[in-house]
């Protein structure tokens, strides 16, 4: 395949001060000089499915609406968006709410999953089906080309103009989709790096871009969470930046997902699929 090197794409957004940073004043030690700074902001997020609070996330103020999109099909509370029937936000400040109404069979696969976690600490039945909900079972991907060596020339460099709040203040991490043809088309940040990925999945799906032929790129190390969720959003490549841990290479494997190291100074590493005879 005589694939182009992609030209860079412009960036999601573009401003001098993201709305999910403020400048604060610091001082040095003697307290003899001080000057301001940008930091990224977070707050809590309470998400109620169907009027049962479900969890409180940490996370960045920004897109919020893809993250719960993105973090209700990452955490397998719903398969499919059209799961979701409507979703409110409110609140201020560092308090912020999403009510979220999700269809029937969801709810109450929900409330079966909570029941498996509620019991004492010494329920060992309780505790291993904890496990086996870390530990799901996720449908294998039909598999798919690995990407040309030039979609990944300079990716570093490249992805930051999709880091807004990263190069303003630092403190956040990054996800970042790249299309069919070598194209970055969309990013989002967070402080989290689930929930930068939850992100980017919920505004994939939410703008109805098709995820077929293309890769996520992750700035954050790549652990199981993090192959979970792009396995059940059914992207097939996954490119880090930092080093992926072994239970997550091993379920790349497993799920015949692409799974691809991006170190900063040497070639790309790809872990999976495994080559023949490869340990």
């Amino acid at each position: 395949m005589n694939a182009k090197r992609p030209a860079r794409a412009a960036p999601a957004l573009e401003t001098p001060a993201p709305a999910a940073s403020q400048s604060y004043r610091y001082c040095n030690l003697e307290q003899t000089e001080s000057a301001s700074t940008a930091l990224a902001e977070e707050v809590a997020l309470a998400i109620a499915y169907n009027g049962i609070s479900q969890a409180v996330m940490l996370v960045t103020p920004s897109d919020l609406e893809d993250f719960i999109v993105g973090f209700s099909l990452g955490s397998g509370i719903i398969t499919d968006v059209a799961d979701i029937y409507d979703l409110q936000l409110s609140g201020s400040g560092s308090a912020q709410y999403a009510q979220v109404q999700i269809a029937s069979r969801a709810f109450w696969n929900l409330k079966q999953q909570r029941r498996q976690l509620a019991g004492t600490s010494g329920c060992g039945l309780c505790g291993v089906e904890a496990v086996e909900q870390a530990l799901p079972e996720l449908n294998v991907l039909p598999g798919a080309p690995l990407p040309p060596a030039e979609w990944l020339d300079g990716l570093r460099q490249r992805i930051s103009a999709f880091q807004p709040l990263g190069q303003y203040s630092g403190a956040v991490h990054a996800a970042v989709f790249m299309n069919n043809q070598g194209e970055l088309l969309l990013g989002r940040e967070d402080i989290g790096r689930h929930n930068a990925l939850d992100k980017l999945i919920g505004a994939l799906i939410r703008q109805n871009i098709p995820t077929a032929g293309g890769l996520a790129i992750v700035t954050s190390r790549c652990s199981l969470e993090l192959i979970q969720k792009v396995l059940r959003a059914g992207i097939q490549t996954l490119v880090s930046l930092s080093s992926p841990t072994g239970l997550a290479l091993q379920w790349a494997r497993r799920h015949n997902l692409n799974l691809i190291h991006l170190p900063q100074k040497s070639a790309p590493r790809v872990y999976s699929p495994a080559m023949e005879n490869q340990a």
